[in-house]
């Protein structure tokens, strides 16, 4: 299978291993999994699910029952030798892993038949319950006057190849061979992990993700969003469901000034040039304007060029050297929209962390709901890990982590290492 993960704005990052049949992996033996024990959170809240999609079973004879997929499949997300399904197979023989989850060997047909017939909006309870067993971490002090919760959102697509013959087909009828899935995300800032990951087939209408984000919308909440996002009808249902949000705008956007804001030295000191309240949308068709009043703060940025990753190529969108952010917050300092901004990028590294270290830019599946199931459980992975360290997730956390499930370094290191990050986050508070 070949995988590519592009971002957003078209970057691909591409991930190489052999078409068809997986490659013969090296075989996975007792000593190569370890800290099984940490599941042991996860058995009681899996254990609801141990009946799903047994309706079709009229013989009452499945072996491999939902529960013990997921743990298989966090295995797989958590431990770096399980890096493909067989090796997931692999793992289901040995007989202290069958002990510590619970579950007996797996054949390649049953794990491949399972992301088929599971259900994988099951799995969102288990997230909300886990999700509320997290503590928000140290928050920002220049934010204390935002009381809605902080909630990034933005998409990242993850492509694959099907098997050779599809992807020849596919390759002929648009021009590529890859098949395309988007993972819409909403992110929490204060908690630093995502609450919800939509996952569609790469396209528009009802699957572009202002549709989807305006399917989703909760109460209460500060959505942070880029460009791709900026569209009135979309501000409007937000407005009407009790939030707020933070957007950037496009550089061509025409509006027409109502009223300019004096600004402040701290907002000079965070290169805020302008802050209006402006008449957007004049063009737009009457049902589409915008009907509360819009906030516009300009801010001084470094002007760039997209460029894609390879040799002329073209990714991304220019920036002509000005952000321009919308918002419907009107008494929040415009030094303060401009910093509820910059955390956008909290969501791009999140999207880094959860392709690279959690295993997704490999699929174990190829169609929408084995994609969903395995999406979930890396929501549940990244749950988990905030639980045990109780603090923001690091590439170099999720490195001890694998060390230790690879037997590699004992719970008293990981246990140093937690300790050192906390007195860190302490000490970078007391800076703040």
């Amino acid at each position: 299978m070949d995988a590519t993960d592009e971002d957003q704005d078209g970057h691909s990052d591409a991930s190489r291993s052999a078409p068809g049949p997986e490659r013969e992996a090296a075989r996975v033996t007792e000593a190569d999994i370890v800290g099984l024990k940490y599941f042991d959170r996860l058995l009681p809240l899996l254990k609801r699910l141990e009946d799903d999609g047994c309706a079709r079973d009229k013989a009452g004879n499945r072996e491999l029952h939902y529960d013990q997929y997921c743990l298989l499949v966090l295995l797989y997300l958590f431990n770096p030798i399980c890096s493909s399904l067989r090796a997931v197979q692999q793992a289901s023989e040995l007989k202290n892993v069958q002990r510590r989850l619970g579950c007996g060997r797996a054949s390649l047909g049953s794990l491949s038949e399972a992301s088929t017939v599971f259900d994988p909006q099951r799995l969102i309870e288990i997230i909300q319950e886990l999700g509320s067993q997290v503590q928000p971490l140290t928050k920002d002090p220049r934010l204390q006057g935002i009381q809605q919760t902080l909630t990034l959102v933005d998409a990242t697509l993850i492509a694959a190849m099907p098997r050779i013959m599809a992807a020849s087909v596919m390759k002929q009828q648009s021009g590529s061979g890859m098949v395309k899935w988007r993972l819409h995300t909403h992110f929490e800032v204060d908690r630093h992990v995502p609450v919800r990951i939509d996952v569609t087939r790469d396209g528009g209408g009802d699957q572009d993700e202002r549709a989807v984000l305006e399917r989703t919308i909760d109460a209460d909440r500060c959505y942070v969003m880029d460009r791709g996002y900026a569209k009135f009808k979309l501000f409007n249902a937000i407005v009407a469901k009790g939030s707020s949000y933070v957007c950037r705008v496009r550089d061509n956007s025409v509006y027409e000034v109502l009223t300019e804001q004096p600004l402040t030295a701290a907002d000079r000191a965070a290169r805020v040039l302008s802050d209006q309240v402006v008449l957007l949308g004049q063009n737009s068709k009457k049902n589409d304007r915008p009907n509360h009043p819009i906030r516009l703060v300009v801010v001084k940025i470094k002007p760039h060029v997209s460029k894609g990753k390879y040799k002329g190529g073209s990714s991304g969108v220019d920036s002509d050297g000005f952000l321009r952010i919308a918002t419907n917050l009107l008494d929040v300092p415009a030094e303060i929209i401009a910093l509820l901004y910059a955390y956008r990028w909290t969501i791009e590294i999140f999207f880094r962390q959860f392709k690279h270290l959690l295993g997704c830019r490999h699929l174990l599946s190829h169609n929408q709901n084995g994609i969903e199931i395995q999406t979930y459980c890396a929501i549940i992975a990244c749950l988990l890990i905030a639980l045990w360290t109780g603090r923001q997730p690091t590439k170099r956390t999720q490195e001890m982590l694998c060390y230790f499930l690879t037997g590699w370094a004992s719970a008293e290191e990981v246990a140093a290492h937690i300790a050192k990050l906390k007195a860190s986050d302490e000490q970078a508070a007391k800076t703040n």
